[in-house]
């Protein structure tokens, strides 16, 4: 059978040749879309796991005896460090000042983080603060975190939205920072 020609010029094969070439590349930008997609769940992953690390290995040191706080603090923030909560601005200090009613109050706490990512020194996080008090009071607290790190992972700067959630009774998957939990 005789090879027809196509108005450019090239034969019925030479176009249906080309036609796998580009079938073979789309395929190719759809597995490296698919790798990409793969990386950035793995990122994601990173991030909440880096987010949940974060606060609850700073909650239990802080929480874990009456030494001073500050030098718990410097591990976890940076000296020029600022937290604005619910529009209240929170630098050094007042950090060190806030962990001391915390360590007289709090009994058991986790940290459940929902969503998070991480770009550079760029941070945002959702999560949900579930806490226990010496009286046996729970309370539930989402948080909505946008944050800058400084080089070596340390907090440089927040800003938090955050609101109490009614939770009576209910009982979480969250990873507890304190008494066995996962």
């Amino acid at each position: 059978m005789a090879a027809c020609e196509t108005t450019d010029g090239k034969t019925d094969e030479e176009a249906r040749g080309e036609t796998r070439e580009e079938a073979g590349g789309e395929a190719g930008r759809e597995t490296g879309d698919q790798e990409a997609e793969g990386r950035e769940a793995g990122g994601r992953e990173e991030a909440r796991q880096f987010v949940a690390d974060l606060f609850t290995s700073f909650t239990r040191e802080a929480v874990a005896d009456g030494a001073d706080p500050g030098p718990i603090v410097d591990r976890y923030y940076t000296p020029d460090a600022v937290q604005t909560a619910d529009g209240i601005r929170i630098d050094r200090d007042r950090l060190v000042a806030h962990i001391r009613p915390v360590r007289k109050n709090l009994s058991d706490f986790a940290f459940e983080v929902h969503e998070a990512l991480r770009d550079g020194e760029r941070i945002a996080a959702r999560f949900t603060i579930h806490a226990t008090d010496r009286r046996g009071r729970r309370s539930t607290t989402e948080v909505h975190l946008f944050g800058e790190l400084a080089p070596d992972g340390r907090i440089r700067r927040t800003h938090q939205l955050s609101r109490t959630v009614e939770t009576p009774g209910k009982d979480t998957a969250a990873a507890s920072g304190k008494g066995g939990g996962s």
